[in-house]
């Protein structure tokens, strides 16, 4: 019962010893002074909700067994922020240029909102274009490499040269293709979706056992009863595991794409203030991008959670 308790509660413990390291001990005279005690408000933001957490899972399970699973891993974030902020602001053992306090981070998150909202939806338009069309064509490929042995004797050959080279190897005949460097962008992101939905889910379809395809001719099923019925159904573990490969490829893409002549999104914001050495901006825009990714692949799990309920244990993440 203790060691529960004390599992709940680390993460607790955990904040209020960084917030007591940044309150007490003072920043390094090398760091230039940040507008305002960022770090600091993000401590008490995140202790509050710890703090909640703790008192919801007496009443409710799931957040019980949450924080029996995860409070540890939580607590060691707030430690691995602390030992950053020890590193970076405190003693300033790295070169403050390009290594800047928490404060000043924390502090373009509030400074720059408005900015970064605008990339938010830039790189949200453009990602959710690329992403569907590729994901479209890659689901149509795999489908027809699995089930047509003609189609994959000819497509086969092309995915394997194509397909393991990075997207962004392109840019240089992309850019010249394409009238705008928006679309070169779409087409790069959709490049680096196709190529593992197409295999993944290709791959799946070809390692159906044929036993579900005998009972459903048995049962006098047509091709596309056995198409949608039986064969993508059995293959969406793979499928998914594509998808999953293809979020984390867009996102690097994405990034990528967006340097080459985008005026907005939040490759441009990194690259943009990289290139004004602001590396504050830098270390918030990439915070920003992780965050994005997790959400998407948190997305992703519970439509896969949703979708394979009855395949519990296939596929493991």
């Amino acid at each position: 019962m203790v060691t529960k308790q004390l599992k709940k509660i680390s993460p607790i413990i955990s904040v209020i010893f960084t917030l007591l390291i940044q309150v007490a001990v003072p920043n390094s005279a090398k760091q230039p002074d940040a507008k305002g005690p960022f770090f600091t408000y993000f401590l008490y933001i995140v202790g509050a909700l710890f703090i909640g957490l703790y008192v919801a899972s007496f009443f409710n399970k799931m957040t019980d067994e949450y924080l029996l699973k995860s409070g540890p891993l939580l607590a060691g974030g707030a430690q691995l922020l602390n030992f950053i902020n020890l590193i970076c602001s405190k003693f300033a053992l790295l070169p403050v240029l390009f290594f800047p306090s928490l404060d000043r981070v924390f502090a373009v998150f509030v400074n720059d909102r408005a900015l970064m909202l605008e990339c938010i939806v830039s790189s949200g338009k453009l990602l959710i274009i690329g992403f569907a069309v590729g994901a479209a064509l890659g689901f149509t490929t795999g489908i027809l490499i699995g089930f047509n042995k003609n189609v994959a004797y000819w497509i086969n050959p092309l995915t394997k040269i194509i397909g393991p080279i990075p997207a962004t190897s392109w840019s240089p005949l992309v850019l010249s293709l394409f009238s705008t460097s928006y679309q070169a962008a779409v087409f790069m992101i959709a490049l680096s979706v196709w190529f593992p939905i197409t295999v993944m889910t290709s791959n799946g379809i070809q390692n159906v056992q044929q036993t579900y395809f005998e009972v459903a001719d048995t049962l006098g099923a047509n091709k596309l009863y056995k198409i949608f019925k039986v064969g993508i159904p059995a293959a969406l573990p793979n499928v998914f595991l594509g998808f999953f490969y293809a979020t984390t490829g867009s996102f690097v893409t994405l990034v990528t794409a967006e340097m080459f002549g985008c005026k907005s999104g939040i490759g441009w914001y990194l690259n943009w203030q990289k290139s004004m050495m602001l590396y504050a901006n830098v270390y918030a825009g990439l915070i920003l991008l992780a965050v994005l990714c997790n959400l998407i692949i948190t997305l992703l799990f519970r439509i896969k959670d949703r979708l394979l309920g009855w395949q519990k244990g296939v596929i493991k993440w």
